[in-house]
């Protein structure tokens, strides 16, 4: 409650961490309820035990929540997509759009030349690239420049991104080859609306990326060791870069919406004044959910989300109503300098 969190959240926070502990059913009751609010009791009571995700959630809560985010911690997206990201899921198809506000993103999915022919990439979808242009936008920033070492290895670029390496046709190897190698292909459009001017970008985010389309998995020296943004991409990224908490970007990376959900509160709930800001269901699912036939099935999707966003981002004041959500003023993830 000292880092503001809310009572009735520290409460089941405090319950679910004292099960995660692993101590017996009976002994974790104890002390879970010993200073519960009444009415909390009998609702955590009938609650049975965490997964392994949450328990990954809760334990990057604390992180996040004893520890101020250092520079190694620091990461950053384009503020164009804080506010409409990527494909979620596989696109059939070659071309995706989104549009909310004065902002919007269009794909098209391009080719890469393995050396005797061009192959037909497709667009990049899933927490994946996500983190791909997370941390490529980090590192950029950093070193004050569009091109940027990447290591020798995919391995050793997974590792950095907080990813294992494994092999096999499911494993993060493997993904990471397809994801990397369609979002070095694609060319994007993004569009910025301010109060003085539209700004349109359309180019390639990737200019330059040694193609690794090479059927073996061990062939590291296809790797390009440095990557590429455009100038023109890499010049919008440096007037519209958004701060995250990295830590909180490697929690949510098993799910692609919640990590969306996240980047939109960091890059919107500490720019409202005054009033609380309305966000009504109809909204919310033109910004995230397209691909949903109805409000019911994207709200059953988009409220478990929103819940492990909140979980790693707990100075985040939102609270949902009828008829959608109430966004209030919060501080940002990363701290204001001075």
């Amino acid at each position: 409650m000292a880092k503001g969190v809310d009572p009735a959240q520290a409460f089941d926070l405090a319950r679910r961490t004292t099960e995660a502990q692993g101590l017996p059913p009976a002994q974790a009751k104890q002390e879970a309820t010993k200073k519960a609010p009444a009415k909390r009791r009998s609702k955590s009571s009938k609650k049975g035990s965490i997964t392994k995700k949450e328990k990954e959630l809760i334990d990057s809560r604390l992180q996040i929540a004893e520890k101020e985010p250092g520079n190694d911690d620091l990461t950053f997206m384009h503020s164009i997509m804080c506010q409409v990201g990527l494909p979620r899921s596989k696109v059939n198809g070659l071309e995706f759009e989104r549009v909310c506000g004065g902002a919007g993103l269009y794909i098209r999915a391009g080719k890469l030349w393995d050396g005797k022919q061009f192959i037909q990439q497709p667009l990049p979808y899933g927490p994946m690239p996500r983190l791909v242009m997370a941390h490529l936008n980090t590192e950029a920033l950093r070193q004050k420049s569009p091109e940027i070492e990447v290591g020798n290895s995919a391995a050793s670029f997974l590792k950095r991104l907080g990813k294992e390496s494994s092999g096999g046709r499911n494993g993060t190897l493997t993904n990471f080859r397809k994801q990397i190698q369609a979002l070095s292909a694609c060319s994007m459009t993004l569009g910025i609306t301010t109060a003085a001017k539209t700004i349109t970008y359309d180019g390639k985010p990737i200019q330059q990326f040694e193609a690794w389309l090479a059927n073996s998995e061990e062939q590291g020296t296809l790797w390009p060791g440095t990557i590429t943004f455009s100038q023109e991409y890499y010049q919008t990224l440096t007037g519209h870069a958004v701060p995250l908490d990295l830590r909180a970007m490697h929690a949510l990376a098993g799910s692609a919406l919640a990590m969306d959900i996240y980047v939109m509160l960091a890059d919107r709930l500490h720019r409202i004044n005054g009033r609380p800001l309305d966000l009504h269901w109809r909204s919310l699912r033109e910004q995230f959910g397209q691909e949903y036939n109805d409000n019911k099935n994207f709200k059953n999707a988009f409220i478990p989300a929103l819940k492990q966003a909140l979980t790693v981002y707990s100075q985040a004041k939102v609270k949902q109503v009828n008829g959608g959500l109430l966004l209030m003023s919060s501080p940002p993830p990363i701290p204001y300098k001075g």
